[in-house]
């Protein structure tokens, strides 16, 4: 049996219509597709800014305070330096400082050891440019024994119009002496007030300690030296402090 014409004209169609609607719904689908694809994409990197900034942020900001930190630190230590170091100092000798520690100054350290041969110790002084004093020793040396207390005297006057505070630093020259270099009384670190043309003496009460004897790195020193240099003063912060 012959199929129908309709059947035949329904089977040819079928292939036609099938191959002409495919087209027509593909140009359909694609850019709706591309358009859901780059929103998920910019939604993805709006979030990975987002995230990146707020990282970048927090990193920013623990630097920051990080920072302040250190500066603050600095800060701190910078006040706290020179008093520090002068504390240090006096204790050990670093630095060419005698020792200035009380705790030190025990009665068997004041015998003099009297088979040591004998040290000269000799003066000098300075005064900074600000500071118009007149700052000389009153002697030019004097020499002791190991153990043997001395009294030596500067003096000080002041040349200004009006009333001055001094302060003075010091140092004992070779500086591997100043471990053993001892000053019970002296006038360095504290404030030197002088009326304008006032004119006083400072006295230095010293000694060298016994064990320099029998230290062998002293064996080829025979001479030290105290130096004294006075520079203007003024308070910071409840503090005084020298001029240079």
């Amino acid at each position: 049996m012959k199929p129908s014409i309709a059947s035949q004209c329904l089977q040819y169609a079928s292939p036609l219509l099938l191959h002409r609607s495919a087209p027509s719904w593909t140009p359909q689908l694609t850019p709706l597709t591309a358009r859901l694809s780059t929103a998920c994409r910019c939604k993805a990197a709006s979030r990975i800014q987002n995230r990146f900034f707020s990282l970048y942020k927090k990193k920013n900001t623990s630097l920051l305070y990080y920072t302040a930190s250190m500066i603050l630190a600095t800060l701190t230590l910078s006040y706290a330096s020179v008093p520090l170091y002068r504390a240090i100092c006096q204790r050990t000798g670093f630095g060419g400082i005698p020792i200035t520690d009380s705790t030190r100054f025990t009665p068997d350290k004041l015998h003099p050891v009297e088979n040591a041969r004998r040290i000269r110790v000799t003066f000098n002084s300075s005064v900074s440019s600000t500071l118009d004093w007149k700052f000389t020793p009153q002697q030019r040396e004097v020499c002791v024994l190991p153990g043997e207390t001395a009294l030596a005297f500067y003096k000080a006057k002041n040349n200004a119009d009006e009333d001055v505070i001094g302060v003075a630093t010091y140092s004992v020259t070779p500086g591997q002496v100043a471990p053993y270099f001892s000053k019970i009384q002296c006038f360095c670190f504290e404030e030197q007030k002088l009326n304008a043309g006032e004119e006083v003496d400072m006295p230095v009460f010293f000694f060298i300690d016994p064990e320099f004897a029998s230290d062998p790195l002293m064996r080829g020193i025979e001479q030290v030296t105290l130096s004294y240099t006075f520079f203007k003063a003024k308070y910071e912060d409840g503090e005084i402090r020298a001029l240079a």
